[in-house]
């Protein structure tokens, strides 16, 4: 059996079928997303663009556990999650999925070191090792210099990628991201995507990464647009650039 082939017959990493998921506004019902099917595999780094307010939010919480659909299915490594204990799904997002939002949400108190190694801390990793893993992720995404400056003393590229290494401290197989580099400027958002970019395909993570840039959603291996609920597969890999510019106007 070749790579391939191995491949397509592995269970994806994470699944949504048929996921709708509705709010009560009063007496009306608004559905944001009507009917998600959605398969990502190991290796595999998917963009998700759409409009502000398309649910994309909606949709990676949904996908990381952090709150449930009204209906559908969500499989992780070919299990049905859906009806698991608030326990389980608490371990599932400690220990199988990764966050990266917007905001870096770092502790203030802390230095960049001991936020990393914080989620290793309470999944009961010995202190030691969990400083060793940190400083190595810290390392990986340039930060040597920076173990112990706490976020105020760091720059807002700086901060977001102390945020990355810490949504891997405890060595998740997907990765969810919500408009990563969505909070900085042009040249530093350049920076933290290859870095992020670079980390996952070195670790063979699965990546679901919501985001406005055009160009960095070209340059991930697949690409779906979210549209009045339902996802949209816009284009791949191969794909050029100026295509895929063309195609996203397009939509907007």
């Amino acid at each position: 059996m070749n790579k391939s082939t191995q491949k397509l017959n592995e269970a994806p990493i994470l699944e949504l079928c048929n996921v709708i998921k509705t709010y009560r506004q009063g007496k009306q019902k608004l559905e944001v997303l009507g009917g998600i099917d959605l398969r990502i595999q190991s290796g595999e780094i998917t963009a998700l663009v759409g409009q502000s307010g398309a649910g994309k939010s909606t949709l990676l919480q949904i996908a990381g556990l952090l709150d449930k659909p009204t209906s559908g299915k969500i499989l992780i490594n070919g299990e049905n999650i859906a009806k698991v204990s608030d326990d389980v799904r608490t371990s599932l997002r400690r220990d199988y999925i990764g966050f990266v939002y917007q905001y870096h949400n770092l502790l203030g108190d802390f230095s960049a070191l001991e936020n990393v190694m914080m989620p290793m801390l309470i999944a009961g990793v010995k202190k030691h090792e969990a400083e060793d893993k940190a400083s190595f992720l810290l390392n990986k995404l340039k930060l040597a210099h920076r173990l112990h400056h706490r976020p105020a003393e760091l720059s807002g590229g700086e901060q977001q990628r102390v945020a990355i290494a810490r949504a891997l401290a405890n060595g998740p197989r997907l990765l969810l991201a919500d408009e990563p580099t969505g909070n900085l400027d042009p040249n530093t958002a350049e920076e933290v995507f290859d870095l992020l970019l670079s980390v996952i395909r070195e670790t063979g993570l699965a990546a679901l990464i919501a985001t406005h840039n055009m160009d960095l959603a070209s340059r991930m291996d697949r690409q779906l647009k979210l549209l009045g609920g339902k996802i949209v597969d816009v284009f791949g890999s191969s794909t050029s650039v100026s295509s895929v510019n063309h195609i996203i106007k397009n939509f907007y």
